[in-house]
């Protein structure tokens, strides 16, 4: 063989080692337990076409809605046992396996805003803080989108800590069951897609499901008519996460994607969810809901239990290390003392 030829050969052979690794391809079967109609349920959609796209189609989604495979909180015991792939849900659906995963979505009261959350996310070490309690579950916890402060949904008025004497409401589990049974309240834990059925047939008197679009999206305030706005009470952050051996089969680009994939979709979330709650608020009002926003009086007795409730709940060290890390960085930027 001349020169020529052996050259063709080696640099035709190193073309297609490259064609072959940049052709492959990551398979993910996701569930979230947000319905297509909500709007968070439509930007996961939009998720999923960035991701599609941003990888030349090497990344495919497959996204379950409405939590149609496991229930929401099974999600993440799904996705670790190879029954899903990734998780979309929340950490807080975790907390029977570590009061720790309380403090990997929602703080309660504790930051102020989703850019304070995110802040504590991307700069003060939030990724390798969440990593060492995931990696132990052998999930990889990937990304964070957040909302915004939830609304509550109400059959009856929810003016102030007294209202929530003997008020029975939907509740997911961690530690704001804790905050609100120190309230008077009777928070029943129950899935996401049940709750509409519940307020329909009085089982319970109000949820904690959403903020005001996403209560929208869900149909409640078709039944409860009072809620809160701007909310206080919770501000959970949904998360990505994946089974620990699929993420570490993925090349370094589709990490890379999947990661900035879902920062980009935390900014679009909050910023729209900012929108149209604001709108939202206005046309409910002309609708005739009844909308309280709480006074500062108010606002304190809630914190005071909150505060309380953190402490109590950090029983292991995760949570500990976990508590104590958001606490830090809230006293670093001045927010908490």
């Amino acid at each position: 063989m001349s020169f020529v030829k052996k050259v063709a050969a080696t640099l035709g052979a190193a073309a297609l080692l490259a064609t072959s690794a940049t052709a492959a391809t990551t398979n993910l079967r996701i569930q979230t337990h947000f319905s297509p109609e909500t709007l968070s349920g439509q930007m996961a959609a939009e998720f999923v076409e960035d991701i599609h796209a941003m990888s030349g189609g090497d990344i495919a989604i497959e996204m379950f809605y409405s939590s149609s495979v496991v229930k929401s909180a099974e999600t993440f015991d799904a996705a670790a046992t190879g029954i899903l792939d990734c998780d979309m849900t929340g950490g807080a659906y975790q907390t029977g396996k570590n009061p720790a995963f309380q403090f990997t979505g929602d703080l309660n009261g504790g930051y102020a805003n989703p850019y304070q959350q995110m802040a504590w996310l991307l700069h003060g070490g939030g990724y390798d803080a969440l990593n060492s309690l995931y990696n132990q579950h052998n999930m990889e916890f990937i990304g964070w989108w957040i909302p915004g402060p939830e609304s509550l949904s109400s059959t009856r008025p929810i003016r102030g800590v007294e209202d929530f004497k003997n008020w029975k409401f939907r509740s997911p589990p961690g530690i704001i069951t804790m905050i609100f049974e120190e309230l008077g309240a009777s928070p029943i834990v129950m899935d996401f897609n049940e709750i509409f059925t519940a307020l329909e047939t009085g089982i319970i008197d109000g949820a904690d499901a959403a903020n005001l679009t996403n209560n929208i999206g869900l149909g409640l305030y078709d039944i409860a008519k009072h809620t809160n706005y701007p909310g206080f009470h919770s501000m959970p952050a949904d998360h990505l996460a994946c089974r620990k051996d699929v993420w570490d089969a993925m090349p370094d680009a589709h990490k890379a994607i999947l990661k900035v994939g879902m920062q980009a979709l935390a900014l679009k979330n909050t910023t729209i969810n900012e929108v149209k709650n604001a709108q939202n608020s206005v046309t409910l009002a002309e609708q005739g809901l009844n909308m309280y926003e709480w006074s500062p009086e108010e606002l304190a007795k809630y914190r005071t239990a909150v505060q309380e409730a953190w402490v109590k709940f950090a029983t292991t060290p995760e949570s500990k290390e976990l508590l104590e890390s958001h606490l830090a960085f809230l006293r670093g930027i001045g927010a908490m003392k």
